[in-house]
């Protein structure tokens, strides 16, 4: 079951304040996760945290 409701693509590109274009990019390119639905897009949220966390240019601290 899906804990959060999966993103379009507009909205990934909203969050990220990246263009519509660089995120259909990183899907083609199998950099970011994504499930078809008909014609569109869809991406889970875990997916996008996991996308982000990976490019960082050091480890999340820890919240212990």
């Amino acid at each position: 079951m899906l804990s959060r409701p999966m993103l379009t693509i507009h909205e990934v590109a909203e969050l990220l304040k990246m263009k519509e274009t660089t995120v259909r990019g990183w899907i083609n390119d199998g950099s970011l996760r994504a499930v078809k639905f008909g014609r569109d897009w869809r991406v889970a949220f875990k997916d996008l945290e996991r996308f982000v966390e990976e490019r960082a240019n050091r480890p999340a601290p820890d919240t212990e």
